[in-house]
């Protein structure tokens, strides 16, 4: 099947409307005759499918004998669909959102295990992006490909309050990353701090992430299949942690005044 017919039928046409519009596309303009016959759309078919483009507005009629076809630009029918398309995308991210952290509320042991760096990542992105208020990090290492996805996620919720105290640098794939510089060049409030082999996230004092991993004889290089992740969603547990933080970040602060 064409890519382009595939695409159309995924945001709501019939396979005949596909066909017809990007038959139209190239003929900017044709009767009924002529898109049937250069589409493959059964003569007995065309005009229904016409008209429905043209209800769809992805077509306009003009009247005479006969009538005559004429497509619309493809950048603004399209860029029409795909706003409609990302507004219903974000409706359902919302709805499904709520009844899933109504249901997280009423778990009795809110605390998981998560296994493998993809899926540690993933889980990271998802607190990120359910936090309200404030986000705290305390970064020992960092995984392959983690440090960006982070800053993207912060770029996605500039609300956010961002703070983080981090190890100078660590290693991936034997190179040496600056962690301090990769997140301090994005203006995200990161203080440089004595941090062990560890990574935690806190959200809003509500919820958090404890990572932890192996590493190599050297203690250089993570041993990404070793990892694992603690999320946890004990309030308590997660404001304790955060109040720990705060000091912590608070006497960084007072250590670089005195100086």
């Amino acid at each position: 099947m064409d890519e382009n017919i595939s695409t159309l039928k995924g945001i709501g046409l019939t396979m005949y409307e596909a066909q017809a519009y990007v038959t139209l596309t190239s003929l900017i303009q044709a009767t009924a005759d002529e898109v049937s016959k250069s589409s493959g759309i059964p003569r007995s078919k065309i005009y229904d499918v016409l008209k429905k483009l043209s209800e769809k507005d992805f077509i306009e009629i003009e009247d005479g004998r006969p009538l005559t076809y004429v497509v619309k630009s493809p950048v603004e029918v399209l860029s029409h669909e795909k706003e409609k398309i990302d507004s219903q995308i974000e409706d359902v991210i919302v709805r499904l959102t709520n009844i899933y952290e109504n249901g997280m509320s009423q778990v009795q042991a809110p605390i998981w295990r998560i296994y493998g760096v993809e899926k540690i990542i993933n889980q990271e992105l998802e607190i990120i992006q359910r936090a309200k208020n404030t986000i705290n990090m305390r970064i020992g290492f960092l995984f392959e490909g983690e440090g960006e996805a982070l800053i993207k996620a912060f770029k996605k919720r500039r609300n956010l309050k961002v703070n983080i105290l981090a190890s100078p640098t660590c290693y991936i794939n034997n190179e040496e990353i600056n962690i301090i510089k990769m997140f301090k060049d994005q203006n995200i409030n990161i203080q440089k701090a004595d941090i062990p082999f560890v990574k935690v996230l806190i959200s809003d004092s509500k919820e958090m992430m404890h990572t932890y991993t192996k590493f190599s004889q050297d203690k250089r290089e993570v041993i990404p299949e070793t990892a694992i992740g603690i999320w946890n969603k004990y309030e308590d547990v997660a404001r304790n942690y955060d109040e720990r933080f705060v000091n912590q970040l608070e006497k960084i602060k007072k250590r670089k005044n005195k100086k």
